[in-house]
């Protein structure tokens, strides 16, 4: 197996293993500790989401002084260990503290999404960066799947066993990399490249503007998300928890088959190209959900789940375009900061949105965010735009 795809292998892992319990919370904060309040799930949500914030940019420095798998064969290391300890807890202060520590080396494991784009070429980023983004959808639908059979079957708090087990194999993996003589962990093709790429123009500024445009694309993503089940049951005639189930997934099918289309595609287009188009395409898509009939719902889950996934992929394209191999991980921590702005911001305002003004607001103003992405993103990157168009023109 080649080195990258041993570490999207790794990838699939650590994302199994992070979303194992995100569905379950509430069963498991009342099974463990009595608690039913759903407002100190979302409060340990938004701590989750914070922890995240701190700490993916602070490996990402640590990663420009050490290699990033000796980092993660510590850091998953602690993580499982305090994945454990989780299990074992039955304070529910202790466990707030334990458990987000826990978060803290867990989310190291975003270190490896820079690092394949670091040891492939420039013209793999595209195919590779869509990899990853289905492998995210592949491994939070397997986590829930895995986390809800445990909670059925055995009981919610042997997910972190499972956790722990995940973490542990991330260690492993990491040390076979590097023990291993099959694989060339050596930076030195990295730092020649980057030499090269050093002379090349790169926009003043660009990880603020990626991240600005992209806080709001993921804040506008993620408002439609909490609420979706409940909205489809109240406009469908189907009374069953698997089709509401389904058609939240409709997104993660589409993104195979927007794979599956991309991969047969032979494009060197620049980052900056299709970004326009997909954002109307999604703008469209949240718009058409908000339509309480069925099939226009089911329409425009699927233009959304295409739009979605494109955009997604062609601004971390962008991101990594713009960006040199030696800085990929700090600048992808920053632009990653932003993203879970957006989502923290989402998951504050969402709940309330729906409690005052019913299950259809969150596709009203996820609407008006896809339009203002669209707006700030031509804004702020107008000059590039206009290169890329003339470049393209040319050719």
């Amino acid at each position: 197996m080649k080195l990258k795809n041993f570490l999207i292998l790794m990838t699939l892992v650590a994302v199994i293993s992070d979303y194992l319990l995100h569905p379950f919370y509430p069963q498991f904060f009342q099974a463990r500790f009595g608690i039913t309040n759903p407002e100190y799930v979302g409060y340990y949500f938004a701590a989750i989401c914070c922890m995240v914030m701190i700490a993916f940019p602070f490996w990402a420095y640590i990663s420009k002084k050490t290699v990033e798998l000796n980092i993660l064969i510590y850091t998953q290391c602690i993580a499982g260990i305090l994945a454990l300890c989780c299990y074992w807890t039955t304070s529910y202060h202790l466990f707030w503290i334990i458990s987000l520590i826990m978060i803290l080396f867990k989310g190291s494991y975003l270190l490896v999404y820079p690092y394949i784009l670091k040891i492939i070429t420039k013209e793999e980023h595209p195919k590779t960066i869509g990899i990853l983004s289905v492998v995210v959808h592949l491994g939070g639908i397997l986590g829930a799947v895995i986390g809800g059979l445990t909670v059925d079957l055995i009981d919610a708090s042997y997910i972190f066993l499972i956790m722990a087990l995940g973490d542990f194999i991330q260690m492993g993996m990491s040390m076979y990399i590097l023990n291993s003589k099959k694989y060339n962990t050596s930076r030195t093709v990295e730092l020649v490249e980057n030499k090269e790429m050093g002379k090349r123009m790169i926009p003043k500024g660009f990880i603020l503007k990626v991240g600005i445009v992209t806080m709001i694309l993921y804040f506008s993503d993620f408002l439609i998300r909490p609420f979706f089940a409940t909205y489809w049951e109240s406009i469908s005639t189907y009374d069953s928890k698997l089709i509401s189930g389904t058609m939240y997934a409709i997104p993660g099918f589409v993104a195979l088959l927007a794979l599956w289309i991309n991969s047969k595609r032979n494009t060197n287009e620049s980052g900056f190209q299709g970004i326009i188009s997909v954002l109307l395409l999604g703008a469209l898509g949240v718009l058409l959900q908000g339509i309480p009939l069925e099939i226009v719902v089911i329409a425009g889950r699927i233009i959304y789940g295409w739009a979605i996934f494109q955009g997604v992929v062609k601004f971390d394209v962008l991101l990594f375009e713009l960006s040199t191999p030696d800085s990929y991980a700090i600048d992808y921590s920053k632009v990653h900061f932003f993203q879970n702005l957006g989502v923290l911001i989402s998951s504050f305002s969402v709940g309330l949105l729906v409690e005052n003004q019913g299950l259809q607001i969150p596709f009203i103003i996820a609407f008006a965010g896809f339009a203002i992405t669209l707006i700030v993103y031509y804004f702020v990157f107008k000059i590039e735009l206009k290169t890329s168009s003339k470049k393209l023109i040319k050719t």
